[in-house]
This record gives C-alpha cells, sequence and structure tokens, in this order.
C-alpha cells in the first residue's frame, strides 16, 4: 500500500492516477476539510478529466484520511515555499511530514519526496531527520526523490505522458520505484541520483522562468520607444533557430515563480542571470500598474471604480491562483492606498477572495470603462465583443478590438 501524504495540486492527481491504475492507496492531509470533501465524493479544484479519475479511483479503492498510515512506502507531496528574503526553500512541511513518518513507520520502509526542492535539501534537512530518529539510511529507511512534471490545466494528460526522474541513493530502490510510477507514466523514467533529481527539476523551470524574462524586458524595451513587441517577436521568430515567447502581467504559480529563487538563495554570486530574470518578472505587475495609470491619464479617467481587471488566477482555464500576478497588482496597489476600488472577475473563482470581486460577466463588463486582460480564459476569448466601447488595455495579446493597448 502507497500512503501518499498532501492532497493539494500534485499530491491528489498522483494518487488518484496510481489508484486507478491498480495500486493501492490511501491519501492523507492534515486538512479535514479537504478530507471531508474528498470523501463525499467531491475533487477540491477544477482540472481537465479530475472528476473522472477520481471515480474511477475511487471505484477502485482509494481512501482519504487525516491519518499517517503504517506502510512500507510514502509520497510526499507537500508544498516547498521560500523565504522572500534569503530565497533558499522552505522545507519545514517535508520536515515535518518525514518526521511523522518516522514515528510510525516499520524498517524497510522508502520514503518518496515529490516536493520541489533545491539541490541538497534532502542532504541538509531530510536526512538527518532520519537518523535523529534512529534509522540508518539505506539500511531502515531507503530515500528516494521523484519530483513532480506537471501543469495546472493538463494534469491528467500530463501524467500519463511526461518523461519523469527518479533519484534515489541506490540503484535497486530506484528502480522498484520507477516501476510504480511506470504503472501510470507512459513517459520515459530516467533514474539517478537524490541531487542530480533535485538540481534538474529546478533547472527545467529556471530555464522557462530565464525565456519569459527576456520577452518580458523586450516589452519594456519596445515600450520605451513605442515600438510594437508582438510584431518584433513574430518577425524574430521566423528565424529557425529562434522562439521568443510571449511577453505578459507576470509568471504565477507555484513552479516558475517560485523553485529559480532556491538557486538564487543557495549560489547568489553565482546565479546572477537568474536573479535578474526573477526580478524582472516580478516587476511585471507593477508594469502593468503603470500601463493602467498612463491610460487612465491619456482617457482622462479618473475613477478607478471603473476599472476592470479581468482574471484572477494565474493562467487561462485554471481555478489556481497561486501567486498570480492579478494578487500581486492588487497587493501592490493596497499598499499605495488604491486596491480596493477596482472590480475584478475570473469565471473560475467562484468564492469571494478580493474585495469589489464580480461573478458575472456581463455586470462585470457594465460596471467598469477600463477592462485590462490580465488572463486569457476562453469565456473571454469567445465573448471579445462585449468589450466593443470599452477602453482595453490587453496584456496577453489575445484582443484584436481597434485602439486595444498593449504592454
Amino acid at each position: 500500500m502507497i500512503n501518499v501524504i498532501g492532497l493539494g495540486y500534485i499530491g491528489l492527481p498522483t494518487a488518484l492516477m496510481m489508484a486507478s491504475h491498480g495500486v493501492e492507496v490511501v491519501g492523507t492531509d492534515y486538512n479535514k476539510e479537504l478530507v471531508a470533501t474528498l470523501n463525499a465524493g467531491h475533487t477540491t479544484f477544477k482540472e481537465d478529466g479530475l472528476d473522472e479519475l477520481f471515480a474511477d479511483a475511487v471505484k477502485a479503492g482509494i481512501k482519504f484520511t487525516t491519518e499517517y498510515q503504517v506502510t512500507d512506502t510514502y509520497i510526499v507531496s507537500v508544498p516547498t515555499p521560500y523565504d522572500k528574503f534569503s530565497k533558499k526553500v522552505d522545507a519545514c512541511y517535508v520536515v515535518a511530514a518525514v518526521n511523522t513518518i518516522m514515528d510510525i513507520c516499520p524498517k524497510g520502509t522508502t520514503v518518496v519526496v515529490e516536493s520541489t526542492v533545491s539541490p541538497g535539501t534532502i542532504d541538509k534537512y531530510i536526512r538527518p531527520v532520519i537518523e535523529e530518529n534512529g534509522f540508518v539510511i539505506g539500511k531502515d529507511i531507503n530515500l528516494v526523490h521523484a519530483p513532480e512534471r506537471i501543469i495546472p490545466g493538463n494534469m491528467v494528460y500530463e501524467l500519463l505522458h511526461n518523461n519523469r526522474t527518479i533519484g534515489a541513493d541506490d540503484k535497486a530502490i530506484g528502480e522498484k520505484i520507477k516501476e510504480l510510477y511506470a504503472s501510470f507514466c507512459q513517459g520515459e523514467i530516467v533514474v539517478t541520483d537524490i541531487r542530480t533529481a533535485e538540481m534538474t527539476k529546478v533547472v527545467e523551470n529556471t530555464f522557462r522562468a530565464v525565456n519569459i524574462a527576456f520577452a518580458n524586458e523586450l516589452a519594456k524595451i519596445c515600450r520605451h520607444d513605442n515600438m510594437d513587441v508582438y510584431e518584433i517577436i513574430k518577425i524574430c521568430n521566423m528565424h529557425p533557430r529562434v522562439n521568443i515567447l510571449q511577453p505578459g502581467p507576470g509568471v504565477g504559480g507555484h513552479c516558475i515563480s517560485v523553485d529559480p529563487w532556491f538557486l538564487v538563495g543557495d549560489y547568489p554570486s553565482l546565479a546572477k542571470v537568474i536573479d535578474e530574470s526573477m526580478k524582472t518578472n516580478d516587476g511585471m505587475p507593477d508594469f502593468v500598474l503603470n500601463r493602467i495609470y498612463e491610460i487612465m491619464k491619456e482617457k482622462e479617467l479618473t475613477d478607478l471604480s471603473r476599472v476592470g481587471l479581468y482574471g484572477l488566477t494565474y493562467k487561462e482555464n485554471v481555478d489556481d491562483m497561486r501567486e498570480s500576478p492579478t494578487l500581486q497588482m492588487l497587493e501592490s496597489m493596497e499598499r499605495h492606498l488604491c486596491g480596493n476600488f477596482v472590480k475584478v472577475y475570473d469565471p473560475f473563482i467562484e468564492k469571494d477572495e478580493v474585495p469589489n470581486q464580480m461573478h458575472d460577466l456581463d455586470a462585470f463588463l457594465d460596471a467598469v470603462d477600463l477592462v485590462v486582460l490580465l488572463v486569457g480564459h476562453d469565456e473571454i476569448k469567445q465573448n471579445m465583443d462585449k468589450l466593443n466601447g470599452k477602453v482595453i488595455l490587453d496584456t496577453r495579446h489575445i484582443c484584436n478590438i481597434d485602439g486595444t493597448y498593449r504592454l
């Protein structure tokens, strides 16, 4: 039996996928309300294919509880935030989970850490916990790192088809865990050492962050001299060896906006390009705010309550708000005593999460003069005609209405 610890955006789909492919799984989370929701037959977030996967897993016998199970294999999939001052990974949730596992697990147990961590985190934080509990690593307890590699909006497909990395002290243990993931994963599964597995996951997300930052910096340069960054990128990408990404209002989610900081925190004198790239991305919400103020001045709009932010999530067609550019903008506006005036709307966020949040597109558009498109949900793409007559700031390059302002 596999005990999956942490039933959030990564742990829950992983547990469901294993269960639906014949693995006996118990999912554990400290959040009683979350566990109660799952036991009542409901998923806890929206994701294409997740409800169907949930139904398959329940039919196969998956169980959900707040209690850790006595078993020989644990998968730890808990959050790994970073310290915003030092930029170093905060491994407290992983440490707490492993500590609890050590209280109940038998000798011979394998602990698989799926949570994304910086290189050396398992050496620095996890091995000491195991040893302090009187276990000998490699004899009593086997350690494995199997970093997740999925993205909200396409989780089910990517769990099935993405390549995976398994890091282990003992290759035989690594191969055993590889067989476990191969129960559902159709991609290539590579077995390596733990530190390499830690580094590869962080490097993957850092690569993406740096490339996004290049596009965002281009947008700032082009805005400074009134050039069309989108036209420039389109022409540049006609070169066979150039593939510049699109700029945007910032970077959200738990991966690209967080993981690269681990390298900055651990290697501050070396990770210079990464550091500047993250600062560029983190500065985009304020760049968008400046564009809003420029447009308001040009259009002689003085009432912030007639400004509407479309989109609260960090990407299109998901309900994941973690680190979203919109939330970052609202926090910045609050610091300047103007955050409680703008209207906010997102079709995927049903509960009130921020001040002046609205829940009907037509009512939202009727209430505002300036619409800031921050997320490219299908809903707004299919209703662009409703924006006619509005002042529009399009940060996602999705609107072709004449007169639309861009980054």
